[in-house]
């Protein structure tokens, strides 16, 4: 089995669900006792949220890096940065290991390609929803990347810092993410991405007949998939 290297914290919410599934996934598929072989090295995320606010992308990847050179040194045979927002970076981190970094939308865009969709609704942080790094890898893929309005990016943007990434499930923003869903299908999208690895705490597949793209679930599959590769 090869060993998995999470870099996680941003938010310990999410960080949470990658160490379980992974160990559940793995272990539904060989059976026993069976769990996987994980590193993870986590961040304060405290600093992480400031570098991105006051726009100190580099020092955030300087960070990221320091974290993946840990999970190398300690045997980590490929590395996951247990989030979306923060593959901004992804550049700086891979250039730090020889180990692979396994980009997040690298591994949806395989995801939507599989599932032939061409046309997708885009959920996530503002610096996701709005900057190139994200859609620019899906649409070199092929897929066309719909984003909310500036009113509905700022109402996901919030309830991902100010609920999500605290615990707070709050049935209110539920609903307005499920309403954003909608108008994002009104718009043509034939699924739609959630782009912030938090989201999937709020609104899941059982809540809309949207199809739902949820990035945690595929990258954990990832993650999974790369471990029990022979």
């Amino acid at each position: 089995m090869k060993k998995i290297g999470l870099i996680g914290g941003m938010s310990y919410e999410s960080t949470i669900a990658y160490y379980q599934l992974i160990n559940k996934k793995i272990n539904e598929r060989l059976g026993g006792l069976n769990s996987g072989e994980i590193l993870l090295s986590s961040v304060n995320f405290e600093h992480i949220e400031e570098c991105q606010r006051l726009d100190k992308w580099d020092e955030a990847g300087e960070i990221l890096a320091a974290h993946a050179r840990i999970l190398q040194r300690g045997g980590a045979d490929a590395i996951f940065i247990c989030t979306n927002t923060m593959y901004k970076v992804y550049d700086a981190v891979q250039s730090a290991v020889s180990v692979p970094v396994v980009h997040i939308a690298t591994a949806t865009l395989k995801e939507l390609k599989r599932c032939d969709i061409d046309k997708v609704g885009l959920l996530g942080t503002i610096y996701t929803m709005s900057e190139p790094f994200y859609k620019d890898e899906l649409m070199r893929g092929g897929v066309e990347v719909i984003t909310p309005n500036a009113d509905e990016m700022k109402l996901v943007n919030d309830v991902i810092f100010d609920e999500l990434c605290h615990g707070e499930i709050s049935p209110a923003s539920k609903q307005k993410f499920l309403s954003i869903i909608v108008n994002l299908k009104a718009c043509g999208a034939k699924g739609v991405i959630l782009g912030c690895t938090e989201i999937g705490l709020l609104v899941a597949q059982k809540d809309t007949d949207a199809r739902l793209f949820d990035t945690t679930l595929i990258h954990i599959s990832e993650a999974v998939n790369l471990a029990l590769a022979q």
